[in-house]
């Protein structure tokens, strides 16, 4: 059963000055949407007098939500992507309004149902917005639960049919909600190696696709049958796949359990220093990929992080007093994930995280890239006369060769040097680079701790 949304429980920060006046417009675009809810009931038979003033109230609130959780989920694309605090006060609000919506729908759903002519697929569309707020939440913070708090949402519209009728009416934008939140729960079963729903999502996901493309004769087929190549490659591709004794199939993991964790070396000490940031960064040529997530990416994030839980659960643990007292925090590492940054990104993202970077803490930097060699021999052997590795790529790959768009004796514009890496050795790193040319890197010193 889909509970209230609950909001992730979060420090506030400062709302930015620049996103107020988008949070709090004037409520004339609600009346006017009230109204016009009015006049349909009105034109399908009844009188506006004829309304209770109860059951006027009703769709007048219902607007007034749905206008300003649209409002502030539109806003959410404004907030910058890099910092650990902008985001937190403005995400906060849109839990809120959103938590409210989804009761007040709960509470009035028969004056609703009659009154405003509320329908199932609007239901879901609340219902996977606040999903969507859950998966980013999740990447924001690296708090593996909320990823729970996300499939229970996308599981709840599949099983209760929400989107069921949508094939029914001919406004194909309905049906590219559909397919999109197909997309986003495929994602999320994939994250949490729930790779049996993943199938048969993939094969429902696929009619829809024949059913619309049929239907409508839309110029984004290609795009939609590329969506399915791209997650059939990766559930072939990753996670592995064990065989038990009785020969059935485990579904193994990369994230770290609760009883899991390796045991110290001799003469280690805990406490000195800890993982708090990590850059995951791919742009390898011809890898497997979903959305903006490669399998190496894929990989990665996941071995940075425990073992996701049951938030509810968790508070339903015997010992655990009122709500006063919280389940125990969980720190996984905050990451960005970045698939084909462009250089000016990667380093604002860099110099994001080496500037929040906690005392006693480690930056680690993956990068997962095709390699760029140097074009000829250099006199010097400095730090950008090894070449590095491509983070975007903006050449033409022809049969998995390389062709340049420019003069081969201009260095690539979007090559992370080794170099390039030199000012955030201030603090302490921990690179590995995965590429062809990763060689390269073991000129980079430091100032402080580094592990490559």
């Amino acid at each position: 059963m889909v509970r209230g949304a609950r909001q992730p429980q979060q420090p506030r920060s400062r709302l930015a000055p620049r996103l107020t006046g988008t949070v709090e417009k004037p409520p004339r675009k609600r009346k006017s949407r009230t109204e016009f809810a009015l006049k349909e009931i009105m034109s399908s038979g009844g009188a506006e007098d004829d309304i209770p003033q109860g059951e006027r109230k009703t769709v007048t609130d219902f607007c007034y939500l749905l206008d300003k959780s649209k409002q502030l989920f539109n806003g959410l694309r404004d907030l910058p992507q890099y910092g650990q605090k902008q985001w937190q006060s403005y995400f906060g609000r849109t839990f809120d309004v959103y938590t409210k919506l989804w009761k007040f729908q709960q509470q009035h759903r028969q004056v609703l149902d009659n009154r405003y002519g509320l329908k199932r697929w609007q239901i879901g569309e609340i219902a996977s917005k606040i999903g969507q707020l859950y998966y980013h939440y999740y990447l924001r913070t690296s708090e593996t639960s909320y990823l729970n708090e996300a499939f229970s949402f996308y599981s709840a519209i599949r099983q209760r049919s929400y989107y069921s009728q949508v094939n029914k009416e001919d406004r194909p934008e309905l049906v590219v909600k559909k397919l999109r939140y197909y997309a986003r729960f495929i994602v999320v079963c994939l994250l949490l190696n729930k790779m049996d729903v993943v199938k048969d999502l993939v094969k429902e996901l696929s009619d829809e696709i024949e059913d619309y493309t049929h239907r409508f004769n839309t110029e984004d087929q290609v795009e939609w049958n590329l969506v399915l190549q791209e997650v059939a490659a990766f559930i072939e591709a990753d996670p592995v796949m064990v065989l038990n004794d009785d020969n059935t199939i485990v579904i193994t993991s990369n994230r770290l359990a609760e009883t899991g964790a390796p045991l110290l070396e001799q003469g280690m000490i805990v406490g000195q220093l800890s993982l708090a940031d990590a850059l995951i960064i791919g742009n390898c040529n011809n890898q497997v990929k979903f959305s903006e997530l490669t399998v190496d990416m894929f990989r990665m994030l996941q071995a940075l992080e425990r073992e996701p839980m049951n938030l509810a659960s968790q508070m339903n643990k015997p010992g655990m007093q009122e709500s006063a007292d919280k389940p125990t925090r969980r720190e996984n590492p905050h990451k960005y994930l970045l698939y084909k940054p462009t250089f000016s990104q990667l380093y604002t993202f860099l110099a994001a995280s080496f500037k929040e970077l906690p005392a006693n803490s480690v930056l680690l930097i993956y990068l997962s890239a095709t390699g760029v060699f140097p074009t000829g021999r250099s006199d010097s052997e400095g730090p950008y006369d090894f070449g590095g590795v491509l983070t975007n790529s903006n050449r033409d790959i022809i049969n998995g060769d390389a062709i340049h768009k420019r003069n081969q004796s201009h260095k690539e514009m979007h090559c992370l040097h080794p170099g390039d890496l030199y000012p955030f050795t201030r603090k302490p790193l921990f690179i590995i680079v995965d590429s062809s040319n990763s060689v390269a890197y073991k000129v980079v010193h430091a100032s402080q701790d580094l592990v490559l």
